[in-house]
């Protein structure tokens, strides 16, 4: 608070009936309440214990008065002294016991949890909120001359300002009002009177020119009244003041001052600014009757230059029409242009359109000829193809031949050789590697044959053949051996990726797996299905093998000039499928001699 806010404040309070005498309801402007209690606090003080001496109008009686009275040096109680002075005349070793015997708080904002300390601040700052509004009433009036608007949920609301002048003289040069305090909170269903202020405006402390510079608390549901010099407030429950003026100056003799008064110079000056108002009123009436007299000699002057005026404004709006129907006029020409030459084209494409129909109806016959000459083509490949397909898996059984075992059902031998049913336990470890050479090899033909490409590439090398997969992620290793090795699984895996090629093969030919374990029974299936039909095998062609499906041919892989080769017409494939089973059978044969 700066000083000459200071030496405001103590002038006011030192002599309040010079500022205040002349304060009317016209002077208000505004409305503000602070510390806002809708519930309020016990009347009971919690600070400290009630004993006898504290209760008013406690009972005294002639010992006690006596005891009083006499020079007697009482010891007070312990819990009446101070603990921290007490103990620090014993010894060092007891001030732990001192300490550890304070119990601790148990107040809830000293939760660790930080979301229960919020919750609990936020339950205390709601419950302290409300939503307000206040009248002010007047007497002799029924209505109240103002009411406010709602302030929602504030603990310190500020209202809008407001003009009372409106109201007229009767309640603008009134001094003394009553102020009603409407509160409601989220537990109640209706607005209650919290406070009904009745007071006189001279009877107001002044606190300031603003509320920032008052730093004094202010007690609960403070009403503070805003005037043009500063802000006001009744913070004591005084009467209410209605000073006259003949009191102001008995209280003045007393205090040994005079009343304000004008002085010889002040009263002249008033006077010519009388007489100054007074001129310049008579100069006003002047100034319009003399301008009232020259408008009615020109009227007519001034109203051929109004209607040409509204002739001009009326000729600009006409151009600015014209120019937006023109600038319209140019964008219709413009779009018709363009669809003009759109139709243009259009019609020059229907043109080339009728030409080239009517080149490819003149086609048509002939090109109907072909059509059925090339059905008849590819009725006979399909034939050819399908006679192909049984002869290449004719020989294929020939050469890995697949019986069934007696006695055992769903159990087959290739070339001789026992096969499992992916259940590998107690077998010869040789005869299991062979076996799956052979259908490893049989599996690899088969994808060339009938171009279906295998997802799981397969190197067959007899019975040390080995599968690969390219397609599963996070795997350590991609080959996985087709011969029982060590690690179990590695071999497991294996024979599940050459299933999972046997049924992609079947699934390509149009047929249906019912158990991907069962190896050797789904490849007799398959080549079951393939040697059907009731059409004579055809016979071998001179110049090898040709793929299958147009576009991919198998090369020829026999020798450069040979001439048996291509006399004979024989398969280099099925001759290697051969010498490669030759060589197992003699390394089975002597196996089983030694």
């Amino acid at each position: 608070m700066d000083k000459d806010t200071e030496h405001d404040i103590g002038a006011r309070r030192e002599r309040p009936w010079l500022y205040a005498w002349n304060r009317r309801l016209r002077h208000l402007q505004g409305v503000s309440i602070r510390n806002l209690v809708v519930t309020p606090p016990p009347t009971r003080a919690r600070g400290k214990t009630i004993d006898d001496d504290d209760i008013p109008n406690t009972l005294q009686t002639p010992s006690k008065i006596q005891s009083q009275t006499e020079n007697h040096t009482l010891q007070p109680s312990r819990s009446f002294t101070n603990l921290k002075s007490h103990s620090s005349q014993h010894d060092n070793v007891k001030e732990p016991a001192i300490r550890s015997s304070r119990r601790r708080s148990t107040l809830f904002w000293n939760d660790p949890n930080p979301r229960t300390r919020q919750v609990k601040l936020e339950d205390i700052t709601n419950s302290r909120m409300a939503d307000t509004f206040f009248s002010i009433h007047c007497d002799g009036l029924d209505e109240p001359v103002y009411i406010s608007e709602t302030v929602d949920h504030a603990n310190n609301p500020s209202f809008r300002s407001f003009d009372l002048n409106l109201c007229g003289p009767y309640v603008s040069r009134m001094d003394c009002l009553t102020l009603r305090l409407w509160t409601k909170t989220g537990e109640m269903s209706e607005f209650i009177l919290l406070v009904e202020l009745r007071l006189h405006l001279r009877s107001l402390q002044f606190l300031g020119k603003t509320l920032e510079s008052f730093h004094q608390p202010l007690p609960a549901n403070s009403i503070l009244f805003h005037f043009p010099d500063g802000v006001y407030s009744n913070l004591t429950d005084l009467p209410l003041v209605q000073t006259s003026l003949q009191a102001a100056g008995q209280k003045a003799a007393a205090e040994g001052t005079a009343l304000p008064s004008s002085s010889y110079d002040a009263l002249m000056k008033l006077a010519n600014l009388d007489e100054c108002v007074q001129d310049a009123l008579a100069t006003r009436g002047k100034l319009e009757v003399q301008i009232s007299s020259i408008l009615q000699q020109n009227e007519r002057s001034l109203n051929v230059a109004s209607e040409a005026a509204v002739a001009q404004e009326k000729l600009a709006l006409t151009k600015q029409y014209v120019a937006l129907e023109r600038k319209r006029v140019r964008t219709a020409v413009r779009r018709k242009e363009e669809l003009i030459a759109s139709i243009k084209a259009r019609k020059e494409a229907m043109e080339q359109g009728r030409s080239v129909q009517e080149k490819a109806r003149s086609h048509l016959p002939e090109a109907q000829e072909r059509l059925v000459s090339s059905e008849q083509l590819l009725d006979r490949n399909q034939e050819d193809t399908k006679g192909q397909v049984r002869r290449i898996a004719e020989d294929l059984l020939t050469i890995y031949p697949i019986e069934p075992t007696p006695d055992k059902p769903l159990a087959f031998t290739i070339a001789g050789l026992a096969l499992p049913n992916s259940t590998f336990e107690d077998i010869d470890r040789d005869v299991v590697a062979a076996a799956l050479g052979h259908t490893a090899h049989l599996v690899y033909l088969l994808s060339f044959y009938l171009s279906v490409p295998l997802p799981y590439p397969i190197n067959a090398n007899g019975s040390t053949s080995f599968i690969q997969d390219p397609i599963s992620a996070s795997l350590p290793q991609r080959t996985y051996p087709l011969y029982p090795v060590s690690v179990q699984y590695r071999f497991e895996y294996a024979v599940f990726l050459l299933n999972k090629d046997i049924e992609y093969v079947l699934i390509k030919q149009g047929l249906r797996v019912l158990d991907i374990r069962h190896t050797l029974p789904n490849l007799k299936y398959l080549l079951y299905v393939l040697t059907s039909g009731d059409s004579v095998i055809p016979a071998r062609k001179a110049g090898g093998v040709r793929a299958l499906v147009a576009g991919r041919s198998i090369p020829n892989l026999s020798r450069r000039g040979s001439t048996e080769s291509a006399t004979s017409g024989e398969l280099v494939q099925p001759r290697k499928a051969w010498e490669s089973m030759s060589r197992m059978n003699v390394n089975l044969a002597s196996h089983r001699v030694k």
